[in-house]
Parts: structure tokens; sequence; C-alpha cells
């Protein structure tokens, strides 16, 4: 009897739970201007679909399943020409790019990047350079949530360290760092080997749990929590 009485609970608890989530689905594509919170997901490797990529793109899957407002974008920078800052930009593939973050369902970055000798990528730091039209005449990104998601040859190969590195210059443009919930108190810190993250459970641990803490962030600051 017990055991009729619990499946009947099961079975319309979960009835409730996809009868919520359609409804959630519904609202959001009748209303896709007002609901839709967007995620950017920035893999600053020249390796173009390579273990950056995959990596930022565990954390952007897990900023996904947070909520069914919450879209997500990839963008692998590898094989793009991404110049360095200058009074006058060059005509490069950041034109394409850059007016993604100015739309206004943006609601949080995920910036991923390979250790080179403990340090950023010099793709990364470009990247970041050239986002500087977004601090004038107005700061575009402030008061936005991001998380740092890094990769090396190593455990400890300075992915901490390249993490401070872009949440510094990140700091510059009025945006909040973000970083994951245990073990990922900075950021999501991973090890490739044999060019493969597959194999490093803790580290794809780290990038889930930065992803879902991006994607709670973003979600409470546009008060839809």
């Amino acid at each position: 009897m017990n055991e009729q009485i619990n499946r009947r609970n099961f079975l319309a608890t979960a009835g409730t739970a996809a009868l919520a989530a359609t409804t959630t689905s519904a609202l959001a594509a009748e209303s896709p201007g007002l609901n839709v919170i967007k995620i950017l997901g920035v893999s600053c490797s020249p390796r173009k679909g390579m273990t950056t990529a995959k990596a930022v793109q565990a954390a952007l899957d897990a900023a996904k399943a947070v909520d069914a407002r919450i879209q997500t974008e990839l963008i692998d920078l590898g094989g793009l020409n991404i110049a360095p800052w200058s009074p006058q930009p060059p005509d490069d593939d950041m034109k394409t790019i850059l007016p993604k973050f100015r739309d206004p369902a943006l609601g949080g970055l995920i910036i991923g990047t390979p250790c080179y000798f403990r340090s950023l990528s010099g793709l990364a730091k470009c990247f970041l350079e050239r986002l500087a039209p977004l601090r004038e005449p107005q700061m575009v990104l402030a008061g936005k949530p991001f998380g740092v998601v890094t990769v090396g040859a190593f455990r400890h190969g300075g992915q901490e360290l390249a993490i401070e590195q872009v949440q510094a210059i990140l700091l510059c443009f009025g945006m909040i760092p973000v970083g994951g919930h245990a073990p990922a108190f900075q950021g999501a810190t991973l090890l490739s080997a044999n060019d493969s993250i597959a194999q490093d459970d803790l580290g794809l641990k780290t990038a889930a749990a930065l992803g879902k803490h991006v994607g709670e962030v973003a979600l409470r600051l546009a008060g839809r929590s």
C-alpha cells in the first residue's frame, strides 16, 4: 500500500515539475526579450575547438542548466585575427564579435584561457584589451558577473595566476568576479593530458561549479531568482 502511495506521489510530483518546466519554456518563447538572460563564453585559445573551448563549453552547459531563461553561446577565438588595442583599432575579426557584448540581454561572461608560461594567453590579452570601447562613454559591462576558466598542462601550472590576471582586467570594466562553489573557489582550473580534459574529473567539476554559480548570480542580479 505504502509503495503504491509513494509511486502516486512520485508521479504527481513529476507531472507538476514537467508542467512547470513547460510553462516556463512557453513564457520564455512568448516574451523572449523580457525573459532571456544570455551568458557568453569566450575561448581565448589559438587552437580552435580544443581543450579550452571544451572547458568553457562545460561551464556554459552548467550555467544553462540553472534556469530555462538562460541562453548561452560559445565564442571560439581559435583561428581568428584579433590584434592588440590601439588608438586606431585595425579592421580585424573583432568587429563581428564586439556587438555581442552590447546585447541588452547579456547577463554574464565566462572567459577561458590556456596557461602559457604561468600566464593568460596572448590572444586572451588582445581580446580583453579590445573590449575597451565598452568602457566609454558608458561602462556597458558594469555590474555583470563573470567567471574564469583556465587549462594548463600541469595541475598547478599557473591556472590560479591566469584567473587573477583576467579578473584584474575585467575589474577595470566594473564587472563582478564570481568563483565557483567548492572546489572552484577562484574559478575553474583544468588539467590537459595528451590534448584532452576528459579524464580530469576534478577539473570538470570546477568548470561545472563555476558555470552554475555564474548562472545563479546572473539571475539574481537581473532580479529573476
